[in-house]
């Protein structure tokens, strides 16, 4: 008993002493151009809140699970812009360091992410990208601010992150991450190709590469399906129901199992003229006008002269993409990067968007945010390596995109070559970075399910980076788990093993929900 009291004593001792040295901390000394917002000792189950956060952002408080020194800094980036800056220093540090990433054209510090990663010992830092909330407004007549978002944000979060780490805790760090999906997944493989001393080891989700066109791909789906109320318009509840039904009926069984999920959606080639109105009929069917835009939607996006823009969406997607894609008005995100960023027009009209568009944004490229490198030399000399992973029902980027993008990277290397250094893992039933109904929860990021799975792989994506960075072992394939109703309280549905890519998740017979069902082939 006396050995235990001691032992609480040191503990006690060992956390005075840290909250000692955050608060003498001088974090503005060490970073240029950088002034002190908050230095605070923060306790484990502390829920903080963000009275400055831009309500756009929708990240009004976060439980933090660490004891650790929260720093927040606005640090100067050009004469004419600035980043707001966080560093969530653990006191139990395993001296790892990592940088989070962001999401859409948000200025949104992603403090779930921090308080995921600071749980797991990293030293965390993440930022608001150069602008605060999730509008384009911030970009309009400062391109310094869109240089920010495109890359000098990250940047300068992990040279000023690295340098407080070491200054901190009198050493530097070990071995440098990142974690991000979506435009965080963008982030991610730029930085590897701008920067590529930075991270030893990148988890990029659903990444946004080749991103002025994914935005102008995004545009064009208004003129497509029309505005709300236009004739031809296809409500969400016909795409939600009978519409989706007809995509799993053509699609579901490619991999063996009529399940719910598509595994593989390149496989199969949805045919809408099986939804057309013969006769008659005039409910659950498409007119000839609509059948046309779903052949459209899922058909390769291309010039005129067959140059290809961006590819097709992916069918089982259409659940999740109604409410956004077809929702017969402007993507948002779209709308203000062409009217604030690419025209610098605020009267800049969604519904002329056409081709010269799609020329004007890939050719004038703001802040060299295109992301769509051909190689990745200096990151792969040195030794880094990259995860990416793509839900299979991806409802705001096409899965296919990634497809493209991994064999742009591969080139004429063989896949036992690129798998040295860069892996891919298709998931099936994933949507947007999270959810759908598929086994989605694979420790990528710091949402609830997250909680629900340990911090090792293969189950957890960040911890299968660090064994292959620090242990030198690559993933072979990806566990997700699948809670009932999203749940972990309620308990596991089902966990499914997401293969590396090119294989393919195949059913050989048997319960659906057990791994010995299912064969990568």
């Amino acid at each position: 008993m006396l050995g235990f009291l001691i032992y609480l004593a040191h503990l006690a001792d060992a956390s005075s002493s840290f909250e000692q040295a955050c608060l003498a901390f001088r974090p503005e000394t060490i970073v240029p151009g950088a002034t002190r917002n908050i230095l605070d000792y923060v306790r484990s189950g502390t829920t903080l809140t963000f009275p400055d956060n831009d309500a756009t952002c929708n990240r009004g408080s976060q439980i933090v699970s660490a004891n650790l020194c929260r720093i927040a800094l606005s640090i100067e980036t050009s004469p004419e812009s600035s980043i707001t800056f966080e560093a969530w220093l653990p006191e139990t540090w395993t001296g790892r360091f990592l940088a989070t990433g962001n999401g859409g054209i948000d200025g949104c510090i992603k403090y779930e992410d921090l308080a995921y990663t600071s749980s797991n010992s990293f030293a965390a830092v993440g930022s608001n990208n150069g602008k605060n909330g999730t509008g384009g407004v911030p970009f309009y007549n400062h391109p310094e601010t869109v240089v920010d978002f495109a890359w000098r944000s990250l940047h300068t979060s992990v040279q000023a992150g690295k340098a407080m780490v070491e200054a901190f805790y009198e050493k530097p760090h070990t071995n440098s991450y990142y974690l991000g999906c979506s435009l965080g997944g963008r982030q991610g493989i730029d930085n590897a190709d701008k920067f590529p001393e930075d991270f030893d080891g990148i988890v990029a989700g659903a990444p946004g590469v080749d991103f002025n066109n994914l935005v102008s791909w995004r545009a064009r789906f208004f003129t497509v399906t029309g505005a709300i109320n236009s004739s031809d318009f296809i409500p969400a509840t016909a795409w939600k129901t009978w519409i989706h039904d007809e995509v799993l009926k053509q699609c579901d069984a490619v991999d063996g199992a009529e399940d719910g999920i598509i595994e593989d959606p390149a496989l199969c080639a949805f045919d809408p003229s099986t939804l057309r109105c013969e006769g008659d009929e005039s409910t659950n069917c498409l007119n000839n006008k609509q059948v046309e835009q779903l052949r459209t939607i899922f058909s390769d996006y291309r010039y005129p002269d067959g140059e290809l823009i961006f590819p097709a969406m992916q069918p089982g997607s259409e659940v999740g993409a109604v409410d956004r894609l077809y929702a017969g008005a402007p993507f948002a995100y779209s709308v203000d990067w062409f009217k604030y960023v690419i025209y610098n027009n605020p009267a800049w009209d969604a519904a002329t968007y056409d081709f010269a568009d799609a020329r004007t944004s890939e050719s004038s490229n703001p802040g060299n945010i295109r992301t769509y490198p051909a190689s990745l030399p200096g990151f792969e000399s040195r030794g880094g390596k990259i995860l990416m992973y793509h839900g299979q029902q991806d409802n705001q980027i096409t899965t296919y995109n990634t497809n493209r993008f991994y064999e742009h990277i591969k080139g004429s290397r063989t896949y036992e070559q690129i798998d040295e250094w860069m892996r891919y893992f298709r998931i099936s039933g994933m949507n947007h970075c999270n959810s759908g109904p598929g086994a989605w929860v694979l420790g990528q990021a710091g949402n609830a399910a997250s909680a629900g799975v340990p911090f090792e792989a293969p189950g957890n994506v960040l911890r299968a980076m660090v064994d292959w960075v620090e242990k030198g072992v690559a993933p072979e394939y990806v566990e997700g788990t699948k809670f009932v109703n999203d749940t972990v309280s309620l308990g596991v549905n089902f966990k499914r093993r997401h293969c590396r890519y090119p294989l393919r998740n195949v059913y050989i017979g048997g319960d659906y929900g057990h791994h010995a069902s299912w064969k990568c082939i």
